[in-house]
């Protein structure tokens, strides 16, 4: 199954990925993968590519499951940890590869030198990670930030933390550590995942 994905070419806070779960079958003839996918312009672009996959390799058929992103979450989440077998390929974040992984719910992505794993950001290919082990594969990155006007903060009275407490962990946001008020004139703005959230 790893060879599929050398066709398909992350997201730090939801750090987007593919990955393989240990209830789809091995690519044989006439294999039908089913991808689990959220609907946003990346993943419809990925699906024209379909075509190409398909020629390239004839004796496998996609299938691509595209919902909004909160519904895909759910709906993964459930067939996983029940083991349905929905699906074989599917789009999860950077906090969910991990844990999957150890938990033994996706497989281990063994790529061959058509996929240059040392090519990836470390601290993507950390995240998709456990033990060592890549369990996701990148399809692009995005983080999260903090934004804020600094003279209004400073005529507040509220400093912001260079390096604010929690920023290397896994958790959004650290913002518990900024007064409120200095947000009240509109100062703030936290992003995360391409969402921005006023006033937080």
């Amino acid at each position: 199954m790893s060879s599929s994905l050398r066709a398909v070419p992350a997201r730090l806070a939801w750090a987007a990925a593919l990955a393989l779960t240990v209830c789809g079958g091995a690519a044989q003839a006439q294999t039908e993968l089913v991808i689990a996918t959220v609907n946003n312009g990346h993943m419809i672009e990925m699906q024209k590519l379909s075509k190409n996959f398909e020629q390239a390799n004839p004796d496998i058929k996609l299938k691509w499951v595209t919902l909004e992103e909160g519904v895909l979450r759910q709906r993964v989440t459930t067939d996983i940890a029940t083991k349905g077998g929905q699906f074989d390929v599917m789009t999860i974040g950077m906090y969910e590869a991990p844990i999957w992984g150890k938990k033994g719910w996706l497989q281990e992505l063994k790529t061959d030198a058509a996929y240059d794993v040392d090519d990836l950001l470390p601290a993507v290919r950390n995240g998709l990670s456990i033990d060592g082990k890549l369990f996701a594969a990148p399809f692009y990155g995005e983080s999260s930030m903090l934004m804020y006007r600094k003279d209004l903060a400073d005529k507040a009275g509220v400093q912001v933390p260079e390096r604010p407490p929690g920023h290397r962990s896994r958790t959004w946001p650290p913002r518990s550590t900024i007064p409120r008020t200095a947000c009240m004139a509109s100062a703030c703005a936290a992003s995360r995942a391409g969402a921005t959230t006023w006033p937080f």
